[in-house]
């Protein structure tokens, strides 16, 4: 196992790209720790499949180089970088047993007889297959299939890096949560670093410890999914990440302070337009806007029953902004105010956070 390194990186499938536009990655610089469990997140198209591509070989990238601990691997095929892919649809032999599917990548590098029989042992009680060791593998459930394109991947030794590339896309809804639960068993037991590729938050946030949100080949942000959540550095991670997503409300900022809609919104500390801005914005989540006897005037549009809490959707001026109620709070449509916690109202120029607490740093 070794970290793995991202320097420099840009790839694009253009043999000669003149704007940013042509760029599938533009300039990435990132680092996987060893043993980390990492989701790469964001919409479809965004660049995320291309990355995996590249760290697994099969893509050259156009720029940059990856490194395996302090190796540089940019030029060596898939074969020779130690690493196990588990798709869309299970990769798995059919014909062959339970067993014997997962002793093949063992036998296919000649390891002595003894030892495959021990990781098989091993790898099939982690995925509860003990019981299904002697069944042919065309008989199984498509989550018991994709149970077993896993335990191929981690039934090697030298494995640096599994990678998961949308494992769960065909797997029903109610078995979601426990091959989830499972993968983050897996990764407490093995310690193998893991990159789950999906375009699903609920996937990522339930089994990252880190997550790498991508848009439009870039990095937008890396963090814990409490940091995605409570400080997105990116007007798009508030927006992707959250249901609903983050208020983003276009502002102006003078005197200090950011006005909404021609109202005076606190931001958690002095508001400062940054030199060269072109678009400034606040986001605040919804959870951080409450319906309150004194605030900022608004409108209330409609709300939403979304079974726990309710959506509220109101207007600031012509300005959309959501608020979340109990499900036991009634409101009607019409004039309210609203009360919005200065503390969780963030301050974003060309999409970019503006850290404005007095005495940190960015």
């Amino acid at each position: 196992m070794a970290q793995i390194r991202l320097d420099n990186l840009r790839h694009s499938y253009m043999r000669a790209p003149k704007s940013d536009a042509d760029w599938a990655l533009k300039r990435l610089d990132v680092v996987w720790d060893d043993g980390g469990a990492y989701a790469l997140l964001g919409p479809s198209g965004c660049g995320k499949s291309t990355l995996l591509n590249i760290i697994s070989g099969l893509v050259r990238p156009s720029e940059g180089r990856v490194l395996f601990g302090d190796t540089d691997v940019t030029d060596l095929p898939p074969d020779r970088r130690n690493i196990a892919q588990v798709f869309q649809f299970p990769v798995i032999y059919d014909t062959m047993t339970v067993h014997d599917n997962l002793a093949f990548p063992l036998r296919n590098r000649g390891v002595e007889a003894r030892h495959v029989e021990t990781r098989v042992g091993e790898i099939a009680s982690m995925l509860e297959l003990t019981d299904l060791l002697d069944r042919r593998a065309a008989g199984l459930t498509p989550d018991l299939k994709q149970k077993l394109s896993l335990g191929r991947g981690l039934v090697r030794d030298d494995v640096n890096v599994i990678m998961f590339d949308e494992p769960l896309t065909v797997i029903d809804p109610h078995l979601k949560w426990r091959l989830r639960s499972k993968l983050k068993e897996l990764h407490y037991n093995v310690r193998v670093t893991m990159i789950y590729v999906t375009h699903d938050q609920t996937e990522a946030l339930t089994f990252a410890d880190r997550v790498v949100v991508m848009e439009e080949g870039e990095v937008v942000q890396i963090g814990t999914p409490v940091e995605l959540f409570e400080r997105p550095q990116h007007t798009f991670v508030g927006h992707f990440i959250g249901s609903p997503g983050m208020n983003v409300l276009p502002c102006e900022v003078r005197d200090g302070a950011a006005f909404v809609g021609g109202e005076r919104i606190t931001t958690e500390g002095p508001a400062k337009a940054p030199a060269g801005a072109n678009r400034l914005e606040v986001g605040v989540r919804p959870e951080h806007v409450q319906i309150a006897n004194e605030g900022v005037p608004a409108e209330v549009v409609n709300v939403a029953d979304a079974g726990r809490y309710r959506v509220v959707d109101a207007r600031i001026g012509d300005i959309r902004i959501n608020a979340l109620m109990s499900e036991n709070d009634t409101i009607a449509a019409g004039p309210t105010r609203l009360s919005i916690d200065p503390a969780h109202t963030r301050l974003y120029a060309d999409g970019w956070l503006v850290d404005t607490r007095q005495g940190t740093e960015p």
